[in-house]
This record gives structure tokens, C-alpha cells and sequence, in this order.
């Protein structure tokens, strides 16, 4: 399922060629007592799963969302555009992932 209609916050909108970064408060971290990725950030610890923590760990700033779908279909068999955009949407509204547009 593919979908190329923007997700909207008021921090930003995710899309195709949106290129998420992590916040500069924020730090994607294995955490060796839980044998998870998380995020940590002065409010929060997120813990990932391994989809979230391969969608992150590719958010550099300079990537695009289109390009790091792409890269996930190498990894999965089924990525949908559409979820890693509202991923992303919800780490854009906790503030722990900053999007520039292209």
C-alpha cells in the first residue's frame, strides 16, 4: 500500500521528499537491560522496535522519506509509504525527529 498523501503536524509536514533528522535532544541508543533500541530524549525513553529503530538509524538529514523507503524495501518484504510517514508524523509531533524539505 502505497500513499504519497503528506502527513500534516504543526511541526512540520512529512512527505516524500521531507528529510527527517533526529532532534538535537535526542539520541537513538541500544539499551543492553532491555536488548531494544530507544530513544532518549530529556523528557522520554521511546523503545523501538526493530522496524523503528532501521527507520531511524536512517534519518540522517540529508536522506528523503521516498529515499528511505527504498532502502526498507531492500530489507522487507512489504513497506508501505504510508506508515513510515505517519512513524515519522508522530516522532515530528513529540519532537523528537525535525524534518527540512527537500
Amino acid at each position: 500500500m502505497r500513499s504519497t498523501e503528506p502527513m500534516r503536524t504543526d511541526r512540520g509536514t512529512v512527505e516524500g521528499a521531507s528529510r527527517p533528522g533526529l532532534a538535537p535532544h535526542v539520541r537513538l541508543t541500544f539499551d543492553r537491560a532491555r536488548a531494544r533500541h530507544v530513544l532518549l530524549s530529556p523528557e522520554a525513553v521511546v523503545v523501538l522496535n526493530g522496524t523503528g529503530a532501521d527507520v531511524l538509524g536512517l534519518c540522517d538529514g540529508r536522506r528523503t522519506v521516498a529515499e528511505i523507503v527504498a532502502e526498507l524495501h531492500g530489507r522487507y518484504d512489504r513497506v508501505a509509504d504510508g506508515e513510515v510517514q505517519r512513524f515519522l508524523a508522530r516522532l515530528v509531533a513529540k519532537r523528537c525527529v525535525e524534518v527540512s524539505d527537500g
